[in-house]
Order: structure tokens, then C-alpha cells, then sequence
């Protein structure tokens, strides 16, 4: 069309004519040579993107979303590895000892028949006498928990072994037996290994092994009770407040009761020998 609304005749293809404008000034076109290139860039850069996410358009999202899942699966799995609390060693396949040497609830005999609660966010019932190889700390009423506690936590985890906190639920002196709430903070302070929580509301274990403090303590038949002794009355056979340690072996037969252990290397052989016991 030309300005002045007089269409000319078209040439000799068809065609009509147009008008085209030349400016005197080159630099007239700077605006128009601008917009060209910035509009190249952006063609080259949008042929980058197909090119290279050609491959994963093809599909639609659903590449996308199944990378993201792996990706998210992959990143929990090596958390839950570094972070996640270690398993607990499977209870043992040896045989129960047909004929132990003394009598169930005695050094020498298997522990007492009966059930306790084992406390791992849900309670799950478990026979006395799964409770092997390993040893059970038996906790007193208010009892501080010492640096014993995480020792046999250690030295347990180190030879595959079980390690087991039930509190005494009989008062002494009018303090109650130590609450599930606190035996699980004792357990805490374990750094390597993991004590697992026993709850023994009949106190069929503290019964057996650990008699209460005050009481004349009476020698289990069979075997002597070795043990460091704790703070208690010198000469009294009174126990002082510290834990009850029964050391159980695969069979299920008690070698050795300890009362008030302490950290050491004669603690550390008594563990070790519970693997070949």
C-alpha cells in the first residue's frame, strides 16, 4: 500500500510493489540491528534447552518425577545408614543347657521361668530365658547412672552381645523403683551400643539376683558372686547402690553374678567370656 492510498499495478509475477525506505543515516538502524541480534540469542539459547532437554520432553514429566523419587530414595537410604540406631544382635540358635549345675534363678542354673516386657517403642512380651547371650544390668531405686552402664554398652556391641536395663521395681527406703522414663535417659548415655529396655513389673529378676539394700546378702549355692565391692556398710553384706550385673551365656546359664562392677579390664574379660561360655 502506498501512503497516499494509490495502489500500484503489480509487476510482472503478481506481485505489488512495495515502498521501501533507505535512510540517509546508517545509524538510524541501530535499534532495529539490536533487536535482531538480542532476538537471535534468544532463538540460539531456546535451541540449547531443546537440544539438551530433548531427551527428557520426549517422555513428558514422568522422567522428571521418577528421577526425583530415586534421587530422594537414595539420599533417605544413606541417612537412615549414617544416622539410624544399629540393630540389636539376634537372639542366639544354641540349645538351652539340659543340665546346668544348679537350680533356675542361681549362679550356675538358667534364669528363673516367666516374662518381661521388652520396651522398644511398643512392648512386646519376651521369655526370661530369651534373654541370652548377654548381660542384664539390674538398676536400683535412685540410682545415678554411672559410667559402667556405657562401658557394658560398648564392650557388649564389641563382642556381639546383648546388653538389657530392667529396674528394680521394689522401694527402698521409701523411693520407688527407678521409672521406664529414666532408665531409657541411663541408656542414653551410652555412645556406642545401645541398651535395650526390659520392664519387669514383677521383679522376678531383682528377686533372684540383686537383693535389696539393707538386706543381709545371701551367697547364691554352686558359685560365689564376684564383684567389686560398692559404698556399702564394710563387713554388712549389704550391696551398695550400684547396678546387678548378670552375665548370661548361650545356653542360657548365669556364670556369674556381679554386684556394683566397675569399668575395667577384669569387667571387659568377663563380657569376652560369655562368646566361648
Amino acid at each position: 500500500m502506498r501512503p497516499d492510498g494509490d495502489d500500484p499495478e503489480p509487476d510482472d509475477y503478481g506481485l505489488p510493489r512495495v515502498d521501501v525506505v533507505v535512510p540517509d543515516d546508517a545509524r538510524e538502524l541501530d535499534r532495529d540491528v539490536v533487536a535482531y541480534h538480542r532476538e537471535e540469542r534468544r532463538r540460539r539459547r531456546r535451541a540449547r534447552i531443546r537440544r539438551f532437554g530433548g531427551p527428557l520432553t520426549r517422555f513428558g514429566v514422568a522422567v522428571p518425577i521418577i528421577a526425583g523419587a530415586l534421587l530422594v530414595a537414595l539420599l533417605s537410604g544413606v541417612l537412615m545408614t549414617a544416622f539410624g540406631p544399629r540393630p540389636a544382635p539376634r537372639p542366639t540358635g544354641a540349645q538351652l543347657a539340659p543340665r546346668p549345675s544348679a537350680s533356675p534363678g542361681r549362679v550356675g542354673g538358667l534364669l528363673p521361668a516367666g516374662s518381661v516386657d521388652l520396651v522398644a517403642g511398643e512392648h512386646t512380651v519376651m521369655p526370661l530365658r530369651d534373654l541370652r547371650p548377654g548381660v542384664i544390668g539390674i538398676v536400683p531405686p535412685a540410682y545415678e547412672c554411672e559410667s559402667v552402664v556405657a562401658e557394658l554398652a560398648a564392650r557388649t556391641q564389641e563382642s556381639i552381645l546383648n546388653f538389657w536395663l530392667v529396674a528394680d521395681p521394689r522401694p527402698v527406703n521409701g523411693k520407688k523403683g527407678m521409672s521406664l522414663k529414666e532408665l531409657k535417659a541411663c541408656a542414653g548415655t551410652a555412645h556406642n551400643g545401645t541398651p535395650q529396655i526390659l520392664d519387669d513389673r514383677s521383679g522376678v529378676l531383682a528377686s533372684a539376683y540383686a537383693p535389696p539394700r539393707g538386706a543381709p546378702r545371701t551367697p547364691l549355692p554352686g558359685k560365689s558372686v564376684p564383684g567389686t565391692p560398692g559404698p556399702g556398710t564394710p563387713g554388712s553384706g549389704t550391696p551398695g547402690p550400684g547396678i546387678t550385673a548378670v552375665f548370661v551365656q548361650p545356653d542360657g546359664v548365669v556364670n556369674e553374678v556381679v554386684q556394683a562392677p566397675r569399668p575395667g579390664p577384669e569387667l571387659n574379660e568377663k563380657v569376652q567370656s560369655l562368646k566361648s561360655g
